[in-house]
């Protein structure tokens, strides 16, 4: 089955009534989490996006403080995977902002965590990566911000190693 095209869907979905809109947002989450996440988010999230961002940060905390620290094989898969599910919900906003906040709040956790992460040459990679992210994503912010957010990537401690 091939999939219609974004035009052809646009057309379908002005014919449709509400309540066919309503069933078909229904079935859309009820099959991927991902679809349920972003729903969650445009339903309550939007308006607040200090809010969002504030959960966010603290599953991250959260999630660096539940990690099993007895190999580094399990270090760097949950660090991965913290880092896959924080972009997942960066996909969601459509702020640019946010993307350099959380960003930057998994540097910093990652730098804070305990067993150092210098220890693995992967994890050293995956850090200088996201700030290399980060300056990129910096120079689409407005100037002040640029400044705010290059200030407190200057003070990460593995930044120059």
């Amino acid at each position: 089955m091939k999939a219609a095209s974004l035009a052809q869907l646009r057309k379908e979905l002005k014919l449709r009534s509400n309540e066919e809109l309503q069933e078909l947002c229904l079935k859309l989450v009820r099959y991927k989490t991902d679809n349920k996440e972003l729903l969650s988010y445009l339903l309550f999230e939007v308006e607040d996006e200090a809010h969002y961002i504030a959960g966010i940060e603290s599953y991250i905390t959260e999630a660096f403080s539940e990690i099993n620290t007895h190999s580094y094989f399990y270090i760097r898969k949950s660090i991965r995977k913290i880092l896959r599910v924080t972009k997942r919900f960066i996909r969601y906003s459509s702020e640019k902002e946010t993307e350099v906040i959380l960003l930057l709040h998994f540097c910093k956790t990652l730098e804070n965590f305990t067993p150092s992460i210098k220890e693995s040459a992967a994890m050293m990679n995956l850090y200088h990566r996201q700030i290399t992210l980060i300056e990129k994503k910096l120079e689409g912010l407005h100037e002040d911000l640029q400044y705010d957010y290059s200030q407190v990537l200057q003070q990460l401690a593995f930044r120059d190693e």
